[in-house]
């Protein structure tokens, strides 16, 4: 992001009314950690979130493919709202309510499946959330996770046709969710309850680029990859750091 569109970003947000700040967590304001629940915000981070989301017109929410349990944990003592599971529950005012119905019956056919690969790929696991379910590899050798990764997205094409479902190949995990969930949705719907003047979207990995996605066709919504890779947000930034940086800038 060059210093025109930084500086106009915070403009922008310093002149309007109605505005909505869009996160997600992994990656974006924490780094990926080997174990989960050891990514916590320091207190810095902590301190700006508050600010920004205490701040007049502004609500801010922390949109994540964690499960709300998780993430609860780990933002439970932040005054932000949560949108967590890739937009399959949420959390206003203290209180969380699933966003749509699902009985989970396909999970049956999909577990044996990762149970399989959990047992041929050391220290992998499964996470079983409420609407979705994940095989992480974030502690296999690289080569050796990457090459289990795509085989097992290959084995499963066949139940994700047959049950609608959809595959995110996120950040060293595979995840396997219903066709109708995901962060885009989980906007749209945001928008469809809300008139913002100003919006900012960031986050760092594949989950995030239904979101951006969706945002392409909101006039004046800024969207911000964090690192490399392909995307289609709008802006870059390279590090966890320029992200609170500017969240910083904004607060003031």
């Amino acid at each position: 992001m060059d210093k025109s569109a930084y500086s106009k970003i915070i403009e922008r947000y310093r002149t309007s009314k109605n505005k909505i700040v869009l996160l997600d967590y992994d990656g974006t304001l924490v780094s990926y950690s080997l174990v989960p629940d050891r990514a916590t915000l320091n207190e810095h981070t902590a301190a700006v979130l508050t600010k920004l989301a205490g701040s007049n017109g502004t609500v801010v929410y922390i949109i994540t493919g964690r499960s709300f349990l998780s993430i609860d944990k780990l933002l439970g003592h932040i005054p932000v709202k949560i949108i967590a599971d890739h937009g399959a529950i949420m959390k206003e005012n203290g209180n969380w309510s699933y966003q749509f119905n699902d009985d989970s019956s396909w999970k049956k056919t999909i577990i044996p499946v990762l149970d399989r690969f959990t047992s041929l790929y050391l220290k992998s696991y499964v996470e079983e959330k409420s609407f979705s379910l994940a095989w992480h590899y974030r502690n296999v050798e690289s080569r050796s996770g990457v090459s289990g990764s795509r085989e097992l997205i290959k084995i499963l094409q066949k139940e994700i046709a047959a049950n609608n479902l959809k595959i995110l190949d996120g950040n060293r995990v595979v995840e396997i969710l219903p066709g109708v969930v995901g962060k885009g949705k989980a906007v749209q719907k945001l928008f469809e309850q809300n008139n913002y003047d100003f919006i900012l979207s960031i986050g760092d990995d594949a989950t995030d680029e239904e979101m951006f996605e969706y945002l392409l066709h909101i006039d004046g919504a800024y969207t911000v990859r964090v690192g490399r890779g392909q995307s289609l947000a709008r802006y870059k930034l390279k590090s966890i750091n320029e992200v609170i940086i500017l969240l910083e800038q904004l607060s003031r």
